[in-house]
């Protein structure tokens, strides 16, 4: 119980280091915040900064993920309880960041990183899905919000799992799409950015 409350605690820790910030901070001594729709995501890193700074911030979001599942597993010896916590608690980190005054991005590379060790096969089905959805339709917020909306049926049909993960699967899903329902919004009136990978904020 005290070891996998501590690997939570530091999930969350971890979810709330906002590499967007530090990223952009760190090559071009600017706020991200203050660029582009605001958010710390790779997304906005990507349209106001670069190509450089959107990977870096995608692969350092993931890491983080992981990392925060792995860590969980290592501390509790390979509790499902415990890593579908830190899961949701990474997530929670990169959405109510505790340094940012708890104002953080969207979560969609965290939630990637976390299931990539959480439930990697389901993952798997669902990043296909989404790379589908995002070359077809040009919308990065869509494919999000489909792919994290049938993560939990992914992990349901493929795992059979036992509670934790599901409800972590679920809560993901809930945390993604709920993040999302501005550019929800945004497509239903056109208005959404297509994605592209190069820098589009001048």
């Amino acid at each position: 119980m005290l070891m996998g409350s501590a690997a939570a605690v530091i999930a969350y820790l971890l979810g709330s280091i906002p590499f967007g910030l530090l990223v952009v901070r760190l090559l071009t001594g600017a706020d991200v915040r203050a660029s582009g729709s605001g958010n710390i995501g790779a997304t906005n890193v990507l349209r106001t900064t670069g190509p450089l700074a959107g990977v870096l911030t995608l692969l350092l979001d993931l890491a983080k993920g992981f990392l925060s599942v792995w860590l969980a597993s290592f501390m509790t010896g390979g509790s499902e309880l415990w890593m579908s916590a830190a899961a949701l608690a990474v997530m929670l980190g990169h959405v109510f960041p505790v340094w940012l005054q708890f104002r953080g991005g969207k979560a969609v590379a965290t939630c990637t990183g976390a299931f990539l060790y959480l439930a990697p096969v389901p993952l798997l089905g669902v990043a296909i899905l989404f790379v589908v959805l995002v070359w077809s339709t040009r919308y990065l917020s869509l494919g999000s919000v489909i792919a994290a909306g049938l993560l939990p049926v992914a992990c349901f049909l493929i795992l059979h799992p036992e509670w934790p993960l599901l409800i972590a699967s679920l809560g993901s899903a809930v945390l993604v799409i709920w993040r999302h329902k501005d550019n929800l919004s945004r497509i239903r009136t056109g208005t959404e950015n297509i994605f592209q990978f190069r820098r589009t904020v001048q």
